[in-house]
């Protein structure tokens, strides 16, 4: 296969045990100079996911009678949930994804997005109504949407998610990312966090960033996605766009970044002490700016290393021999042209992860599509990493 990476690591078998002492002084100044550990981003991703938690049980006493999507527990995803984002600390972002569930009387659907072209997966989220009349009570507050006239509804005030958070039968991203900044901004006051930070809300059209500001000065900036999961997997659909894609809002991108973090808290707990998996990722992002190479294909890199590389062999005085591994083999996949995507036709996958069917059964994705189509890309690619 391609890039594949020697196992058998004799040069290392045959490695006494003790630590060089020259290669361990150049990983202390790589780690000092390139900052590879950010002590404060488990601690700050904890504070962000307490203060996320109490914002949906606010939402979840305040619309629990209602039509409004029930909102799931938070997941972090992304690099700082991770463990090891390539940014500067004060710079760094807390990525949470939000699981939407259908209300009461309603059903979620997906379907494929056949009006677009776009190379990453695209569904529209159908809203249909589900009879409650067998579930009313006399107390219950909602009627069933589907057996009540309009005007029966109108005279009980009653209003439909169908016409407030969908555009037309799908569930539309920009709507429910103002729904919630508007919950937020009104809910804030209760929150125990308000006493020790202020909050604003950041423009964003399909997602809810926020920046909380301790009395020092110092800022710890989050983003809520909302996302809908795909059948019981690990795969959801996000509400937000790409840097490269801006779909209509009732358009929802298929996102990996659940099965992600889950990989890498499936590393964490099976790798030695103070594995350098992280400290990699981190000093590779740092080695490959202005390669023009994406966080992305850097990211999957290491994931496939990961699982081709025995855990044992990432302990921390194997820092510069597995940053190494990464280069070349991000090297190598730009020679050949291909990089494959982690979880697409990956026989390699840990079981704990959960995929849908289509992805175990899918041909690998290249995420080097459009050097394969593009020589002269290819080319400068090359040119702009052998010069770093």
């Amino acid at each position: 296969g391609i890039c594949e990476a020697d196992n058998s690591r004799d040069s290392e078998s045959e490695e006494s045990e003790e630590e060089n002492p020259a290669e361990m002084d150049m990983i202390c100044i790589f780690s000092r100079h390139f900052q590879l550990s950010v002590p404060k981003l488990a601690s700050r991703r904890r504070a962000v996911q307490e203060l996320l938690s109490d914002l949906l049980h606010t939402s979840h006493s305040l619309f629990s009678d209602s039509f409004f999507p029930v909102l799931e527990p938070v997941i972090g995803v992304g690099s700082a949930c991770e463990g090891w984002s390539p940014h500067k600390e004060e710079d760094v972002v807390y990525c949470m994804f939000v699981p939407l569930k259908p209300p009461c009387g309603y059903a979620f659907h997906l379907e494929p997005d056949t009006l677009r072209e776009m190379p990453q997966t695209s569904m529209r989220v159908r809203v249909e109504l589900v009879c409650t009349c067998t579930r009313e009570q006399p107390d219950q507050k909602m009627p069933c949407f589907l057996h009540n006239s309009e005007e029966e509804l109108k005279r009980k005030q009653v209003t439909s998610l169908l016409h407030t958070l969908c555009t037309g039968p799908y569930l539309d991203g920009e709507k429910i990312a103002l729904w919630f900044r508007t919950f937020v901004i009104s809910a804030w006051s209760v929150m125990p966090q308000s006493r020790h930070y202020s909050m604003k809300v950041l423009p964003s059209c399909r997602s809810c960033k926020m920046e909380l500001m301790k009395a020092s000065g110092r800022s710890i900036f989050v983003e809520v996605v909302f996302s809908v999961q795909q059948g019981d997997s690990d795969i959801f659909l996000s509400s937000q766009p790409t840097e490269a894609q801006f779909p209509p809002s009732t358009a929802w991108l298929e996102s990996c970044a659940v099965a992600e973090a889950k990989f890498f808290k499936h590393v964490s707990m099976q790798a030695p002490p103070h594995s350098c998996h992280l400290k990699c990722l981190r000093l590779c992002a740092r080695l490959l700016e202005g390669s023009g190479l994406s966080i992305y294909a850097l990211k999957t890199t290491v994931m496939h290393l990961l699982t081709l590389i025995p855990l044992s062999e990432w302990q921390h005085r194997y820092l510069l021999m597995r940053v190494d591994d990464i280069m070349g083999y991000l090297r190598c996949c730009l020679e050949e042209k291909r990089l494959k995507h982690f979880f697409f036709g990956n026989e390699d996958m840990p079981e704990e992860i959960s995929l849908p069917p289509a992805f175990q059964e899918a041909q690998p994705l290249n995420l080097f599509q459009h050097l394969a189509q593009d020589p002269h890309a290819q080319t400068k690619a090359l040119q702009k990493f052998d010069k770093l």
